[in-house]
């Protein structure tokens, strides 16, 4: 539990010692990407920096960066969570914090299709590099790769996804990517969640790069889970998207995607992080039981 004077003398470092943030990178004890279970469960926490604040019908529920900390390190903390995915500003805080010993950390490397913005879709690459991500010692980078066929703007982005799955396998450090068939509704975007649009989506995202060694996919629970990982033979992880509806549907949508050949886990942000009850400990704990349930037994292929 994050308390007041830890968040004090986080300001306090910030300000006085910015060096600080190196020295914490270099200090983390690091782990293998992916433990015996061959399963990860991270928290995202890079909504912020795209704008995009809103949980449920609160549009500010993630502007208090005291109390985000302070719900990143509870879940951080309960057992079976192996890491988190953040922009640098958040990554740090947790570094300075000592959350991050001995769990995995992918860096959001573009956040500028800003929620809402009319180039949400020229998604530029202004978080981390490939070159930061080796030298703060983080485990992989993650992108996002909305493509709407209509857009001019995608091809941008497609273009630098590819640069930055080449730059990170040639590190030796994982990429994860994000992909969405998107399409315009009046000025606001939405992604398409049918299945021959993910299917269609993780095509495209699989031939990014020179080679695809280092990388993992990042999807979205739908429909027709089988057909959707029958089209990869690339490591998954499942999103939890915006949090809406009931949370015991959401939990039993993930119990079921689990279980599907491929997928390894799960990358969960806002729907653990600030459930409808508040509890986030509960809300983790049954998330990360969900993930540990759905590795192989022993003796098991």
């Amino acid at each position: 539990m994050l308390r007041l004077d830890e968040l004090r003398e986080l300001r306090e470092m910030r300000l006085h010692n910015p060096r600080a943030v190196a020295d914490a990178a270099l200090r983390r004890v690091r782990r293998p990407l992916v433990g015996g279970g061959g399963r990860l469960m991270l928290i995202a926490a890079d909504h912020p920096a795209r704008g995009a604040l809103g949980v449920r019908g609160d549009p500010l529920a993630m502007a208090d960066r005291g109390e985000l900390l302070r719900r990143l390190v509870a879940a951080l903390g309960r057992p079976g969570v192996d890491g988190v995915l953040g922009t640098p500003d958040v990554v740090e805080d947790l570094l300075l914090l000592g959350a991050l010993d001995g769990k995995v950390v992918f860096g959001s490397m573009n956040r500028g299709g800003l929620q809402g913005s009319v180039f949400e879709l020229d998604d530029r690459f202004t978080g981390y590099d490939a070159r930061s991500v080796v030298e703060y010692g983080l485990d992989g980078g993650k992108m996002l790769c909305r493509i709407d066929p209509s857009d001019p703007a995608t091809v941008k982005t497609l273009e630098s996804c590819g640069r930055a799955v080449s730059a990170l396998a040639r590190a030796g450090r994982a990429a994860m990517i994000e992909p969405f068939i998107a399409y315009r509704e009046g000025a606001a975007l939405r992604n398409d969640l049918s299945t021959a649009a993910v299917i269609r989506s993780v095509a495209v995202a699989a031939g990014l790069g020179a080679t695809s060694a280092y990388t993992w996919l990042k999807l979205p629970v739908v429909d027709e889970m089988e057909r959707v990982m029958a089209a990869t033979t690339l490591p998954t992880l499942l999103l939890g998207g915006d949090p809406a509806g009931a949370q015991d549907e959401t939990y039993a949508d993930w119990q079921k995607a689990l279980a599907v050949e491929g997928v390894r886990g799960l990358v969960v942000g806002r729907a653990l992080l600030y459930p409808p009850d508040g509890d986030v400990e509960a809300a983790v704990d049954i998330a990360a039981s969900l993930v540990a349930e759905s590795a192989p037994k022993a003796g098991e292929s």
